[in-house]
């Protein structure tokens, strides 16, 4: 029984308000809260104004306005802009997602706010210098696949705001003028706990920085760029054992280090470190100096390291409590056979590709990467994973079946076969088996994404199995407009549908009418679908916004481009530019 069935029987019997202001205390979970919202009138005014934090998943699913009318007292805002599809460039860089007016409202209905967490939002300098001046107690900013600012806007904020916790850069488009921003910390700064700017390019001033996580006593995140050298990271983290994460520069050969024992017993000292990252630069000489602080690890992220098989197989040994792993695919099989038989509270696997856009030699599986004998060797040493993102050479049905067998309780299971539309290698046969292994062993699974050869029986499979799933993304796959048909029919918890380059069409588009205003969004790229069919949409469902991307000027075909369709309570969005056609 859900909590939405459990509050009914609660309609009949009001509580006094401070009985009800300490059952809402216990209630985080947004969904849980939206719930509690419907049980009363009393109950949706007590959830209302006892609500500090809003979680926006669609920048234009809703007004600024209308969530100020709505919510009196929120501190801290979770607000996403772009589709995800704008990670590949499908979204056009200045298609819009501005944080600027939602900044100009909450100056005036939250002059409290306290944090602002955005993802793939539009943020200026101008807006970074707004953002500081107008929330004197603002803590904690995280901008995450966010672009439009430079390091002058950082400098704002960290010149601005005098009470900062948080600055949290992550994987920004950002115009990285230099790295004297970090100076504009004043020295009265001893409150920040969490300091991430791994990704940015410029190298920073070391003394301020070394400065800064002296005085923060309480920081217990630091990732740093390639730019910060391995004896400066050994000088930061002297002075800073209480660290739970730390992200490294550049750890490869430094002639000027101290001695090899003042390094262990410096990462011996961080007691506390559970999450280790960064690795721009990695030599196999220093890693050993890492064993001493892997002992608590739970996260290794090394998405950004080269390592070969025989270093990871070296380095996880000493991390017997590892929760979450993310490597490139240098690490080939056997690395991922290392991780099988060390890492066996593993629960979460990612394999990035070194180089994605190199074909050579894929299907017969020779040079880098990994194929489907790493996949099923950490599925058998694993049994506990049940989230995986896994870009491979080849895969096969039987690899698919047998790793799901191993590991049946995958929320999350994200499989991208690099080359496209390709079968599997040994039987010559559509990957539909493997998919239909998939969601009718895991009946939680969550989050979809296919790959390789796939007819419409891979999608007839999800339909009829995956009745929890939320989120599906789809490339080059499909026979017919039925394989969509079957998903927007059988998946009732579906939210977000992504699908590109496939052969649905108006008959696909328009048979999730029924199905749009529960979700939160659709999109559809190079696929079948016409502006008559978008049209027909919009006309049948005015509360949804549809609106098509026309890039090319001189396309005056009845073909849609990119489509993308999500329901919103605040009507056409008023930024569109000149080629989003709103219908």
């Amino acid at each position: 029984m859900d909590i939405e069935e459990k509050l009914l029987g609660l309609r009949i019997s009001p509580f006094p308000d401070k009985f009800l202001d300490r059952i809402l205390s216990f209630v985080d979970s947004r969904k849980d809260r939206s719930a509690v919202s419907l049980v009363s009138k009393d109950w949706y005014d007590a959830e209302r104004g006892s609500r500090t934090h809003v979680f926006i998943g669609n920048c234009y699913s809703v007004s600024p306005e209308i969530v100020a009318r709505r919510f009196p007292n929120i501190r801290s805002f979770t607000i996403k802009g772009k589709p995800r599809f704008s990670d590949f460039n499908l979204v056009p860089p200045n298609w819009g997602a501005d944080i600027h007016s939602w900044l100009e409202v909450f100056a005036s209905a939250y002059p409290f706010l306290e944090e602002l967490r955005l993802k793939r939002m539009r943020v200026t300098d101008e807006s970074l210098d707004f953002l500081a001046r107008s929330f004197p107690g603002f803590k904690a900013l995280s901008l995450v696949s966010c672009d439009g600012f430079s390091t002058n806007g950082l400098a704002s904020i960290v010149g601005g705001c005098r009470n900062l916790t948080e600055l949290d850069i992550q994987e920004c488009m950002i115009d990285d003028l230099d790295g004297s921003w970090l100076s504009s910390f004043p020295e009265s700064v001893t409150s920040l706990e969490v300091l991430n700017f791994a990704h940015l390019t410029s190298e920073v001033d070391f003394d301020d920085l070394e400065r800064l996580v002296e005085r923060c006593k309480s920081l217990k995140v630091l990732k740093v760029n390639k730019n910060v050298t391995q004896k400066q990271l050994w000088r930061l983290l002297m002075r800073a054992p209480q660290l739970i994460e730390l992200g490294t520069g550049s750890f490869s050969q430094d002639h000027a280090l101290p001695a090899d024992a003042q390094l262990e017993t410096v990462f011996s000292n961080c007691k506390n470190l559970n999450t280790l990252s960064g690795f721009w630069a990695v030599s196999s000489l220093y890693l050993p100096l890492l064993y001493p602080a892997c002992a608590n690890l739970s996260f290794l992220n090394l998405s950004y390291a080269p390592l070969q098989s025989t270093q990871l197989a070296k380095i996880l040994p000493h991390c017997p409590l590892l929760r979450r792993l993310w490597v490139l695919d240098t690490v080939e099989d056997e690395g991922l056979e290392a991780a099988g038989s060390s890492c066996h509270l593993l629960e979460e696997l990612r394999v990035f590709p070194a180089d994605p856009f190199d074909q050579d030699d894929l299907l017969d599986g020779s040079g880098n990467g990994v194929t489907e004998s790493g996949f099923v060797a950490v599925s058998e040493g694993c049994p506990k994973l049940h989230y995986v993102l896994y870009f491979c050479r080849r895969m096969t049905n039987a690899a698919v079946a047998t790793v799901v067998r191993n590991c049946p309780n995958f929320t999350h299971f994200r499989l991208c076969i690099m080359t496209t539309c390709v079968p599997d290698y040994l039987t010559n046969e559509p990957m539909d088996e493997a998919f239909g292994a998939v969601v009718k062993t895991c009946t939680k699974l969550q989050r979809l994404s296919v790959s390789g050869l796939l007819t419409d029986l891979a999608f007839e499979y999800i339909g009829i199995y995956a009745k929890n799933l939320e989120a599906l993304s789809v490339a080059f796959a499909g026979s017919s407009d039925k394989g969509m048909q079957f998903v927007l029919k059988g998946c009732p918890k579906l939210r977000k549908l992504e699908i590109r380059d496939c052969p649905f069409g108006n008959a696909a588009l328009l048979s999730g009418i029924e199905r749009y205003e529960s979700m939160r969004s659709l999109w559809m790229s190079a696929c079948n679908v016409t502006m008559n069919g978008c049209r027909l949409l919009a006309r049948e469902m005015p509360r949804l916004n549809v609106e098509v991307i026309k890039e090319n000027e001189s396309n005056e075909t009845e073909e849609a481009e990119k489509v993308y369709v999500y329901r919103s309570v605040a009507g056409p969005r008023r930024d569109a530019p000149p080629f989003v056609i709103t219908l």
